[in-house]
């Protein structure tokens, strides 16, 4: 069923900003892209899914290898023990030591869900070549991993699930544009326009589609 996404803005990258904007998606494809009376006008049968604050491309998270491989998710049933956030440095090492696969393999799985919690479609590769496991985990989550052009450099610090902590603005933060006949990778941000996208303000994700799929929504 032809879905459209409408928004107060949609910032599609690499073209004007669209105000009462919206995006229809049929199967995992961009069936149009613009004003929400043209969308609705041109789809009539579509189901409306209306968010607040902004729809843009989801994004790429150019850690993804260290949050896979280097940190561990603490399952919900260890927020009292470990808390909430990724493990990484000594703490990750002092788990590792002792960790099975079931238990690696959980973190990962956790990995990527908070992922997609943070708007992330895309996640920079090459990932898993020579960890079947890792591999198997990020071909059923459905994020797509793209062969960066050149070596990812490793960043000090604690890698964070938020692509935009790195510090890159939309155009370098998201996976591509939004183009009609493309792939439907979305993300929604619950903000008043680009600038609260950046810097150490909130910017909470309350919705990310993947080829199509509604597969993260916060409200």
């Amino acid at each position: 069923m032809l879905t459209i996404h409408a928004a107060p803005l949609v910032l599609p990258v690499g073209a004007a900003a669209v105000v009462d904007g919206a995006v229809a998606v049929d199967g995992d494809r961009i069936a149009a892209l613009g004003p929400y009376e043209d969308v609705v006008a041109a789809h009539p049968a579509a189901r409306v899914r209306r968010w607040p604050g902004l729809i843009t491309p989801g994004l790429r998270q150019d850690r993804a290898a260290e949050l896979l491989t280097r940190c561990y998710h603490p399952d919900p049933r260890e927020a009292d023990e470990l808390g909430e956030l990724p493990l990484w440095g000594e703490e990750f090492e002092r788990l590792a030591a002792t960790m099975d696969t079931a238990r690696r393999a959980g973190s990962v799985r956790r990995g990527l869900q908070r992922m997609l919690r943070h708007g992330t479609t895309h996640l920079a590769g090459p990932l898993g070549a020579d960890d079947p496991a890792l591999r198997t985990a990020v071909a059923r989550s459905g994020l797509v991993v793209r062969i960066a052009p050149s070596l990812v450099p490793v960043r000090e610090g604690v890698p964070d699930l938020d692509p935009f902590a790195a510090g890159g603005d939309l155009a370098r933060t998201s996976h591509g544009p939004l183009t009609v006949g493309g792939r439907a990778d979305l993300a929604v941000f619950d903000v008043p326009d680009e600038a609260a996208l950046y810097g150490g303000g909130p910017r909470p994700c309350v919705a990310t589609v993947l080829a199509g799929r509604l597969v993260h929504r916060a409200r």
